[in-house]
């Protein structure tokens, strides 16, 4: 028998204000637990739409770099009336909590981290989760062998050679087909991310109501931080998005900045077939 752990999620929304709601899941996608307020379909869906997001955030994981520890530490959705922030939990468990827009983040991270620890005595520890190893190496050996996505973005390439750390970017269609990418990032590696991507971007629409109800509430980013780096996605308009990756010492605050201020200039390459409008 799986025990409700639901009042031990209760000590998140009611220590940390602006905190909304916080759910306990297994990673097949059922509810261990769920704080007071949600109707038990809101907690199965959002219980399936976390674990399909932490099995396609740990997948990313060769798109952040070839660091040696490649561990997925946590995944965070923006919103523009909230925020869902997504960690392990134990073995085969993970913890989602939902704030508003003004909520102290170190404070919600912090409460969430300690209630993993309490939650011990009840779900074993989180195992240390990476990538394939041999699939990340026949990656690698595939992208040698390529000469890149064909469509080279000189505003992003422009915002990776000037921000320490920074690695890759791919502008993708609203049909999660690539548009372009930065110079050297191959076509294999273009096309296996994006076909990531837009699951992590659709799982994490599919939660906007779990950040809270609000009628023209929408989507903003999804940042995704492993050991050795950070996954960021982007809304870039007309139902496209942009995924970009860091090494995790990189200047995140300078990074974001650059990348947000380049996406007004990406939708001349948004045509439907891919090709950028202008040389």
């Amino acid at each position: 028998m799986i025990t409700d752990l639901s009042w031990m999620l209760e000590d998140i929304v009611a220590n940390v204000p602006k905190a909304r709601h916080a759910v306990l899941l297994s990673a097949d996608g059922l509810p261990r637990g769920a704080t007071d307020g949600m109707a038990q379909k809101d907690v199965r869906t959002i219980s399936a739409a976390m674990a399909g997001m932490q099995s396609l955030s740990r997948a990313t994981s060769h798109f952040a770099g070839d660091g040696p520890d490649r561990q997925w530490n946590q995944t965070i959705i923006e919103f523009s009336h909230g925020w869902i922030f997504l960690i392990g939990a134990g073995q085969g468990a993970y913890l989602a909590a939902a704030a508003a827009p003004d909520v102290d983040m170190q404070q919600i991270s912090f409460r969430m981290h300690r209630l993993v620890a309490r939650l011990g005595n009840n779900l074993t520890s989180p195992p240390r989760v990476h990538a394939d190893e041999a699939g990340a190496r026949d990656r690698r050996a595939r992208a040698d062998r390529e000469i890149g996505t064909g469509i080279r973005i000189a505003d992003l390439d422009e915002v990776i050679g000037e921000v320490r750390g920074a690695q890759h970017a791919v502008l993708l269609g609203g049909d999660g087909l690539p548009r372009g990418a930065t110079t050297g990032m191959s076509q294999d590696l273009a096309d296996t991310i994006s076909a990531a991507m837009t699951g992590i971007h659709a799982y994490s629409r599919a939660t906007a109501q779990f950040a809270g109800v609000q009628p023209d509430a929408s989507w903003r980013q999804t940042v995704i931080e492993f050991q050795h780096g950070w996954i960021f996605l982007i809304s870039a308009g007309r139902g496209a998005f942009l995924a970009a990756a860091a090494q995790h010492d990189a200047d995140i605050e300078e990074f974001t900045t650059r990348l947000h201020r380049v996406v007004p200039r990406l939708g001349a390459y948004l045509s439907p077939h891919g090709e950028a409008s202008h040389a």
